[in-house]
């Protein structure tokens, strides 16, 4: 199930009807629990080549409604360029002083557990932030894009943000999508809410033509929002992924075969 709003002027209002058909964030959330809280710092680019902050903002307030014990908002960005840069130009720690009970990660410096993927062909092992491990519930804030090397990035894609970067570095040495989605087999979100007020419809992650769909999309499918993403960007003309199935491209393919939610 996916359901999707058009935005007006209150961002507020609008990520709590997205939520309604699912049960709203009390269906996720509940009092004393942690929660995890996965953004989009791909770089330190203005929306949507990485997560807008009040969106991340308006999340975290919804959030504390339940009376969370705490949010950990954390996110390593893109390998290729200045991790650390990218991270703290983004400015996530004011976070920490505007909010009570909400600690910032930047995920290269967390401790690391490395996992083996049992069901893996091509991604067997992979090092994964321990923190993960410690929290109750992970809901990821992806972006609605296009991606030069993975043709798509959503809420599989967000997953590759919490990889080890010097794992990165050999996930983008072949056969890219079906990793992405053999890395979706060590973690599950609770929650997706995907920002699509704007999107990149070619090239991305970085930067690419922007449109406005003006929507926001919310599920607890990782396919299913990422296939309902993929056909707004194909409604734009000119857009990268015109005349591809969605179901047929490599990542959704893989991770539908592998049972992936």
């Amino acid at each position: 199930m996916v359901n999707k709003v058009q935005i007006t002027d209150n961002l507020s209002a609008d990520i709590k009807t997205v939520l309604e058909p699912l049960g709203g964030i009390s269906a996720f959330i509940k009092e004393g629990e942690k929660v995890f809280i996965k953004p989009n710092f791909n770089t330190s680019d203005p929306f949507p080549a990485s997560s807008d902050m009040n969106f991340i903002r308006t999340v975290i307030q919804l959030v504390l409604s339940q009376n969370p014990k705490e949010i950990i908002l954390g996110d390593a960005p893109t390998i290729f360029g200045n991790s650390k840069k990218y991270f703290e130009e983004k400015n996530p720690r004011e976070l920490e002083k505007e909010f009570k009970n909400v600690k910032v990660i930047f995920l290269k410096e967390d401790t690391w557990e490395r996992k083996k993927n049992t069901q893996a062909k091509y991604l067997k092992y992979a090092s994964i932030p321990k923190i993960l491990s410690q929290v109750d519930k992970i809901i990821y804030l992806p972006c609605l894009k296009t991606h030069s090397w993975a043709q798509f990035t959503g809420a599989l894609k967000l997953s590759v943000g919490i990889l080890k970067p010097a794992e990165r570095i050999r996930m983008h040495s072949g056969h890219l999508q079906e990793k992405i989605a053999e890395l979706n087999l060590l973690v599950k979100p609770d929650l997706i809410i995907m920002d699509g007020r704007k999107c990149f419809i070619d090239h991305g992650p970085s930067e690419g033509s922007v449109k406005e769909p003006k929507i926001i999309l919310a599920s607890t499918n990782r396919v299913e929002i990422d296939i309902e993403a993929i056909k707004i960007i194909q409604t734009f003309p000119g857009n990268s992924l015109a005349n591809l199935n969605p179901n047929e491209i490599p990542q959704i393919k893989y991770a539908t075969g592998l049972g992936i939610l």
